[in-house]
């Protein structure tokens, strides 16, 4: 027995068909509109976010930036049951704003702390204790994925609707082929359905 040989017709929705129909044209366009809008929307998508990660990341650090406090009370230990990942421990602080207001809060400095010693602290414009900025490592991580994640949901948004368009067309076109198989069975008499 010969093995039969499957021929694939790639690009038929591009070529001359007796049998293509309009639907099928449409659907081509979709197909092609969807996957270059994807691409566009998604490398668009992404830049944009990757740009508003940047500029945050740029605002924080502007806003923050480092002085020096005086451990006001010794520092306690280490606490044995449950130790941060730096092994640092709450203790009071002071420490003057560039403003030249004195501050007076808890921070995170190294166990067991002579009071008078002097631990360096990030400070906001208003002179409150606040976050480290991040360092360019973690910027480039939070660009990165914050890009990537952004382009690779507005790609498929954009396919997702494509999709959804595709579904309508090829309800339509399962429409028409039942519209002409009843006219060619009312056309013989018969019934196939």
């Amino acid at each position: 027995m010969e093995a039969s040989e499957r021929t694939t017709m790639r690009w038929w929705r591009w070529r001359r068909n007796a049998l293509k129909r309009r639907v099928d044209v449409v659907e081509a366009w979709v197909v092609l509109a969807g996957w270059v809008f994807a691409l566009l929307g998604g490398l668009a998508g992404g830049l944009m976010a990757a740009g508003a990660v940047e500029q945050a990341v740029e605002r924080q650090r502007a806003g923050s930036h480092q002085v020096s406090a005086v451990v006001v009370k010794d520092a306690p230990g280490p606490s044995p049951a449950r130790a941060a990942s730096d092994y640092r421990v709450w203790g009071e602080v002071r420490w003057t704003s560039p403003d030249g207001s004195t501050h007076k809060d808890e921070a995170r400095v190294p166990p067991r702390a002579p009071a008078g010693s002097t631990v360096p602290v990030w400070v906001n414009k208003s002179g409150d204790i606040t976050t480290p900025p991040v360092s360019e490592g973690e910027a480039w991580l939070h660009t990165t994925m914050g890009g990537a994640l952004a382009g690779s949901l507005a790609g498929g948004a954009v396919l997702g609707a494509s999709w959804l368009i595709r579904l309508s067309l090829d309800r339509r076109r399962m429409a028409q082929w039942d519209a002409e198989w009843e006219r060619i069975d009312a056309r013989r008499g018969w019934k196939t359905g």
